[in-house]
């Protein structure tokens, strides 16, 4: 079960230009989405842990999307 909801992912889609999102394109931007998430958090984490930091802050998610 994904943690994020499905009409979220759907609604981003359709603003980003999709005229129309099938149910298993919609899971498959969901999977994705939260993949991409959880990657993205793990090197936001290295790298507030490399700052002697425990709480990830706006600067570290920045630096982890532009090296991911």
């Amino acid at each position: 079960m994904a943690d994020l909801p499905i009409a979220a992912v759907v609604r981003i889609a359709k603003k980003s230009g999709a005229e129309r999102v099938g149910h298993d394109g919609a899971e498959a931007l969901l999977k994705e989405a939260e993949d991409y998430i959880a990657h993205l958090t793990r090197e936001a984490t290295k790298l507030a842990m490399h700052a002697g930091r425990k709480t990830l802050k706006e600067e570290d998610v920045y630096l982890a999307a532009r090296s991911v």
